[in-house]
């Protein structure tokens, strides 16, 4: 009797992708990394295509009133398509991480014991907008051995169906196992529940987008989630920060595009900061676009320049050029805010105190700290030998900066001797 086939028959998108991670978990480096580069050169190819097809997207986006934010996010320059490709020829440069032998907590009687970085299985990120998120996913997953299934939002329907296409052609010729990127089809019935319950075959999610998306994903799913964040970071203007560098990193923090992924949405102020300071700061970012709230007391005082935020703001990110301020009395009252309203996952201060810098970067709560530091995120930093998918503000399965690494898991092997 033959033994029945153990990949699930219910679903062919995620058939295809179990069994092509199981394949894909073998592979050499070099051939991963050539894979990767081969989907930087069909990239380039169908450059126009993609282009042409994301124009389409936002003129289909447009008649449905989608929200500008989302057109944003939507809209494929190319620019950004260029950033996109540059990020995957990195990608498939970076050593492999993947069978990379570490050191064990531990070892046993007549044995040694070592632990290999080895790959998750089967990946889906579930993104909104973004098109070209998908190609940089494609390229942390392939390169770290996982299958990926994409499951991408209407709005970007075209744009990612052209480029899922040209990476499994170019993933298919560069012989890698069919199935290992797949996109999730949506138009056919299947809903994100069928995606993400199937933790039977599935090994971790990754939402990308608005709260919402990540907050529905969380909700329904049983498989594991890598939880991204986005916005409502916070900064505390301490009593002794000046008002010129709060300026600058608020604006650097939003020059993050097309994603404002650490952008500076609050500023806390030391209740002894000059109003002169403040006002300075206001003038400063209502010229460069930004709207300002604040909290009851410094719209009294400033009517004309701030409007009132409401209690929900606090907690939740605007994703636009929009700063709120509070003040408050000391920098515990300020950690304390920040613990309990931020996204905790880049809080800043702005400080000339040791002590206060000490104090914030132990006590805040959250997976980066910055002391008179940009928080700005970027993909594809100039300095390091890292690439960035994200930003997680969870506390389980991995938090901060989402690495090659972050895809891997350990395994332990322990070699003996034969004696017992």
């Amino acid at each position: 009797m033959e033994a029945s086939d153990p990949t699930p028959q219910s679903n062919p998108v995620i058939a295809r992708a179990y069994r092509a991670s199981v394949v894909l978990a073998t592979t050499k480096g070099v051939e991963r990394s050539r894979g990767v580069q081969a989907m930087v050169k069909a990239l380039q190819n169908a450059f126009d295509d993609i282009l042409d097809a994301n124009t389409m997207d936002l003129e289909a986006s447009r008649e449905m009133a989608v929200p500008e934010l989302v057109l944003d996010w939507l809209k494929l320059t190319p620019e950004r398509l260029q950033i996109a490709i540059g990020i995957l020829q990195r990608i498939g440069e970076l050593s492999d991480p993947i069978r990379r032998v570490m050191n064990a907590s531990y070892q046993l009687d007549h044995s040694q014991t070592y632990c290999q970085m080895m790959p998750l299985g089967v990946i889906a990120l579930i993104y909104e907008a973004f098109p070209e998120l998908g190609a940089i996913a494609a390229g942390f997953c392939i390169k770290t051995g996982n299958s990926l299934i994409l499951k991408g939002s209407s709005e970007a329907s075209q744009s990612n169906q052209v480029i899922a296409e040209a990476l499994q052609n170019a993933l298919d010729e560069a012989g890698l196992p069919s199935g290992c990127l797949e996109l999730f089809p949506s138009e056919q019935g299947a809903s994100m529940r069928d995606l993400v319950t199937r933790d039977d075959y599935l090994n971790l999610v990754i939402p990308y987008g608005r709260p919402t998306l990540v907050q529905q994903v969380l909700q329904q799913a049983t498989v594991p989630v890598l939880r991204s964040a986005m916005g409502n970071c916070y900064l505390y203007w301490s009593e002794s920060g000046t008002w010129d560098g709060v300026r600058s990193i608020i604006l650097d923090s939003h020059a993050s595009i097309p994603d404002p992924v650490n952008a500076i949405e609050k500023v806390l102020i030391h209740r002894n900061q000059k109003p002169s300071s403040l006002m300075n700061l206001c003038k400063s970012l209502s010229d460069k676009g930004f709207k300002l709230k604040a909290d009851a007391e410094l719209v009294a005082k400033f009517p004309d320049q701030l409007t009132l935020a409401s209690e929900s703001e606090w907690s939740q990110p605007y994703l636009d050029k929009v700063v709120a301020f509070k003040l408050v009395d000391n920098t515990e009252d300020a950690i304390a805010w920040i613990n309990q309203y931020s996204s905790r996952h880049a809080d800043c201060l702005v400080t000339e105190s040791y002590l206060e810098s000490r104090q914030f970067s132990l006590k805040v709560d959250s997976a980066s700290v910055y002391l008179n530091s940009s928080p700005r995120f970027s993909r594809n930093p100039k300095r390091g030998d890292s690439v960035f998918l994200g930003m997680s503000n969870q506390k389980g399965y991995r938090r901060g900066m989402i690495t090659l690494e972050t895809l891997t898991t350990l395994k332990q092997v322990v070699q003996g001797n034969g004696q017992f």
